[in-house]
């Protein structure tokens, strides 16, 4: 069994729910190389299907940065799959981060 500890940092998509944060796409690939410098295994970039802006920092991110794997959450809907897919393309390590909603409220495509 390996000891390694691997450091999954979700900064840069759940760090802009705090009220009143938005971050550029430049400042996010900044606080991205910063978290890769620091060694951060995992990165997860965005919400590629939330929005034009988040897919597009996700892309970015995955050409900025190296060593960590990319990694852009979904729900296990089809197409937020299929966006994160095509979001982290050029990423050199990927992942897809899947969400199962357990709300008794209906979910509208």
């Amino acid at each position: 069994m390996s000891e390694k500890v691997h450091i999954f940092d979700t900064t840069l998509r759940d760090g802009e729910q705090v009220p009143g944060c938005q971050l550029t796409t430049a400042e996010k690939i900044e606080i991205a190389r910063e978290l890769e410098a620091l060694g951060v295994d995992i990165i997860e970039a965005g919400f590629p299907i939330s929005s034009p802006g988040d897919f597009n920092s996700v892309v970015e991110i995955s050409k900025a940065v190296s060593e960590p794997v990319i990694c852009a959450l979904a729900r296990a809907v089809k197409g937020d799959i299929e966006s994160a897919a095509a979001a982290l393309q050029v990423a050199k390590r990927k992942r897809i981060h899947t969400g199962l909603g357990s709300s008794d409220v209906p979910y509208q495509t």
